[in-house]
């Protein structure tokens, strides 16, 4: 009966690190992030359940510490694979830092640091809004890719740097097209160029042969 007990009483920071978890993903939810409610919830379990084992199913010889230790590595494995690079930008790299601190607010569960875990909780749920709010200083620069053709014949490069607002054209590709020097290449640039102001270029610089907003690369 005492054996059941004292498991019982395990289960009080399993129940707070479900909660903790709830809240958190619910946060992640709201802004229609890849980790959601789901995912925050059991890894914030799973943190404490693992804390729990490790200080109470080895006896007091044991290095507790050790398990602890893994599950910082095992959930950085699982914030890895949510980190994609996409539109020139990486994007999954805040989600990934969230699950990482949800594991800290369940180990802190499971070591019975309760009012740390509750002042973490609260903490990175009021950061996660302030820091995705409107204001201009917390916002990520967003960058914009777009490929295009143009004839060459000495500085038609130089005029197109100076449209697009950029230094350098990427993957360059020169061929000779109907005994006309090609060059093919991508800009990226931080402007957001509208199919009209493309429509506008094309029709104004007859060198430029052709122009593709690339939205999806």
């Amino acid at each position: 009966m005492k054996d059941f007990l004292d498991q019982l009483n395990m289960m009080i920071p399993l129940l707070i690190s479900a909660i903790l978890g709830l809240l958190i993903g619910f946060e992640r939810k709201a802004r229609f992030k890849e980790a959601g409610v789901k995912t925050h919830t059991i890894v914030c379990i799973g943190s404490a359940l693992m804390m729990v084992i490790s200080k109470n199913a080895f006896g007091s010889d044991a290095d507790s510490a050790r398990v602890a230790a893994q599950i910082v590595a095992g959930v950085g494995f699982l914030g890895a694979g949510m980190i994609v690079y996409k539109q020139n930008q990486v994007h999954g790299l805040t989600t990934a830092a969230g699950i990482w601190a949800t594991a800290g607010v369940g180990m802190a569960c499971g070591g019975e640091k309760y009012y740390l875990a509750v002042g973490a909780t609260i903490l990175l749920i009021i950061m996660q809004s302030i820091l995705h709010s409107r204001i201009k200083l917390f916002k990520s620069k967003k960058f914009y890719s777009v490929k295009i053709e143009f004839q060459y014949t000495g500085n038609e490069n130089k005029i197109i740097k100076e449209i697009f607002g950029t230094d350098r054209l990427n993957k360059l590709q020169i061929t000779r097209k109907n005994d006309m020097i090609v060059y093919s290449a991508t800009i990226t640039t931080s402007r957001e160029f509208s199919s009209q102001y493309l429509t506008d270029i094309l029709d104004k610089h007859e060198f430029i042969l052709y122009i593709e907003r690339c939205d999806n690369n």
